[in-house]
């Protein structure tokens, strides 16, 4: 239910980006709205997260994660869990082949990179 979906800013699991996560068509995807460092501004609006459809109840999953540091696409399974943070599984095709990674709530009130107001520092 749409409830538990992860609609929101998340921080990344390494804490040098947020990704914000919304509705998209039939489902959701995510992009990049705040980074810690300024000189990557070129990643600023970046869609990293892409197609990803509910599957059952609280997970969401056969869509797609960009990510920077390969410069490739893996597949993705979105889970939120009890605790509030969202388990992000990237994968490749098996999830035996697959990286856990933890991103936290970021909060509401984030300096965005994203709506030109103000810089980020």
């Amino acid at each position: 239910e749409a409830t538990s979906a992860p609609i929101g800013l998340w921080f990344e699991h390494t804490g040098r980006g947020a990704v914000e996560i919304s509705n998209c068509g039939n489902g959701l995807c995510g992009k990049l709205v705040w980074l810690k460092n300024a000189q990557n501004t070129s990643a600023c609006g970046l869609e990293i997260i892409g197609d990803v459809q509910p599957v059952t109840a609280g997970r969401w999953d056969n869509g797609w994660i960009f990510a920077p540091d390969f410069g490739q696409k893996f597949d993705v399974e979105l889970t939120p869990m009890e605790n509030g943070d969202l388990r992000v599984l990237g994968y490749a095709g098996l999830k035996t082949l697959s990286q856990t990674m933890i991103w936290k709530r970021a909060p509401s009130d984030l300096l965005r990179c994203d709506t030109g107001e103000g810089t980020l520092r």
